[in-house]
């Protein structure tokens, strides 16, 4: 039985970090023939989600879900970059899969790298671009150093914008119809007010949170789809404040539910991308002069704003390149030990 063991189980060490209290699991080294022979992040990506039972994804689930995970862990395994152009690549995964961009993700590796010396870094004070392939794009982490450590991190996102306005959906759970807004930040989001659900951003509403997220996907079906993307995530928000309080800032708290149930413990970078997007279509967030303070459920905070203005794909949307400023924080590093004879092989889940 050990000589068996050998044959087919491995250990795999992996770095965690948590970026604004969301999870992100870093594994820098991958088993041989794990990672596919493929020129991009995106076409690997595509390969393993279009492969039943290929390795990668098999070990996303051993890494993911329980016991060594849990049904709202995150990660992403390093790749090569595309090109010279890029530091590295990385594919994002989570319990139900590979998604296509990660905006606390990056920010974490932004400070990997620092911590790694995969970039050079300044002896003093000043910054460092950590430059990403991801299958939406090439983003990159421009991260603050001072004495030689990671300070805080802006994630510079691909081009985003809205793409529709005043969506219908019925809620058959409430038995409400409510509308909502769609978005692109590197991934697609559904956007509406919590208060058109009678809710609040509050830790105590997050298992309706669920509910309803799961449900307005569903309703949404293809139509939230934008080329080869399909409807990642449902954004509830609060306002809080606005230009007339604060002419160069609006305050929003908001909870994201991606995938298929899980809550972003951060304000979500993605998802604040798309709404910074929102925000521009909407003429409250102009380049250069004025930010999103965008607050999680849990109270953690992003800062946002435009870089530039973008050649829109969408008319009557305008696009631009958002930016979010976040800090991440080393938790632990792990060794962790994948036997596919295991009797849970690949793992599971309760929710």
């Amino acid at each position: 039985m050990m000589g068996n063991m050998a044959e087919s189980a491995f250990w795999i060490e992996t770095e965690d970090w948590h970026t604004a209290g969301e999870p992100f699991r870093i594994v820098d080294k991958l088993p041989t023939g794990h990672l596919p022979d493929l020129p991009s992040v995106a076409q690997r990506r595509s390969h393993v989600i279009a492969t039943p039972g290929h390795p990668l994804d098999e070990l996303r689930k051993s890494l993911c879900h329980e016991p060594r995970g849990h049904a709202d862990m995150y990660g992403g395994f390093i790749t090569p970059p595309d090109d010279s152009g890029a530091h590295f690549g990385v594919l994002f995964w989570h319990k139900d899969g590979f998604s296509t961009a990660c905006g606390h993700g990056t920010i974490a590796l932004g400070y990997w790298a620092v911590s790694h010396d995969i970039v050079k870094v300044p002896e003093c004070e000043g910054t460092v671009d950590v430059v990403v392939d991801v299958p939406s794009g090439r983003v990159l982490a421009r991260v603050a150093v001072s004495h030689g450590k990671p300070v805080d991190a802006d994630f510079i996102n691909v081009t985003s914008f809205q793409l529709a306005k005043s969506v219908p959906v019925a809620l058959s759970s409430n038995g409400i119809n409510i509308t909502l807004d769609l978005a692109f930040g590197g991934a697609v989001y559904a956007v509406l007010d919590a208060a058109q659900v009678g809710l609040t951003v509050e830790r105590k509403n997050t298992s309706r949170f669920i509910q309803l997220g799961r449900e307005i996907k569903a309703s949404l079906g293809t139509k939230a789809h934008y080329d080869a993307y399909d409807c990642y995530g449902v954004i509830f928000f609060d306002e809080e404040s606005d230009c007339r309080d604060n002419p160069n800032s609006i305050s929003q708290r908001n909870v994201t539910i991606f995938a298929d149930g899980q809550v972003d413990r951060s304000p979500c970078g993605s998802g604040t991308c798309a709404r910074v997007a929102m925000l521009f279509a909407q003429g409250r967030i102009q380049p250069g002069c004025s930010k999103l303070l965008h607050s999680s459920i849990i109270g953690s905070r992003f800062e946002a704003d435009i870089v530039s203005e973008a050649i829109s794909p969408i008319e009557g949307f305008p696009a631009c390149v958002p930016r979010v400023k976040g800090q991440a924080n080393l938790v632990g590093r792990m060794k962790f030990f994948i036997d596919p004879d295991e009797m849970l092989f690949p793992g599971f889940l309760l929710r």
